[in-house]
């Protein structure tokens, strides 16, 4: 049972300590505006949108019998954007006909990714060779790029050679995306 000094003792030390951290707390700024309190959840930044990304696809990282591409998007408006998940990706040829399945998203957590002005991402885009999988394969004139959440593309052109379209092997898949612009 605490006794009546020890309860004392303890109120004396809260309004002790609110004494000495009022006046921290409640300092205000140089300018003469007041600091605001934090929020409790921190307010994310909206997903990025189309129109206010740039798509490259990067050199080719070639792997025991793979072939890997980032696919960079690069924040070009002037407010800072998120990404999370992966991209869209899709080959077409030169009339804009898609030319073999869609890519498949690779397993694994995407983490959201901040972009702020001119600041860029990285998604992995990977296939095995066809040289060494015997699929049937296109070259394609385009890799249509279509940012997380987003319904509309942006075309890059793709000069990297054929792809698989169809037969044993020919799955393309892509990762989540990173921060920065490649691996």
């Amino acid at each position: 049972m605490q006794t009546l000094s020890s309860r004392v003792r303890r109120a004396a030390l809260r309004v002790s300590a609110v004494a000495l951290l009022g006046p921290l707390l409640a300092c205000g700024t140089d300018d003469g505006t007041t600091a605001t309190a934090p929020h409790s959840s921190p307010t994310t930044p909206s997903r990025c949108r189309t129109p206010d990304l740039r798509a490259e696809v990067g050199p080719v990282d070639p792997g025991a019998g793979q072939r890997n591409f980032p696919i960079v998007l690069t924040n070009t408006s002037a407010r800072t954007c998120t990404l999370y998940g992966c991209p869209g990706a899709a080959f077409v040829d030169a009339s804009g006909k898609r030319l073999g399945p869609d890519a498949r998203r690779a397993p694994g957590s995407p983490a959201r990714v901040i972009l702020a002005p001119g600041a860029s991402a990285w998604a992995g885009l990977s296939f095995s060779s066809p040289e060494i999988s015997g699929a049937r394969t296109a070259r394609p004139a385009g890799l249509l790029v279509t940012p997380p959440d987003e319904r509309r593309p942006i075309e890059v052109p793709w000069t990297a050679g054929a792809v698989p379209v169809s037969g044993n092997a020919s799955t393309v898949h892509v990762t989540a995306f990173t921060p920065g612009s490649g691996p």
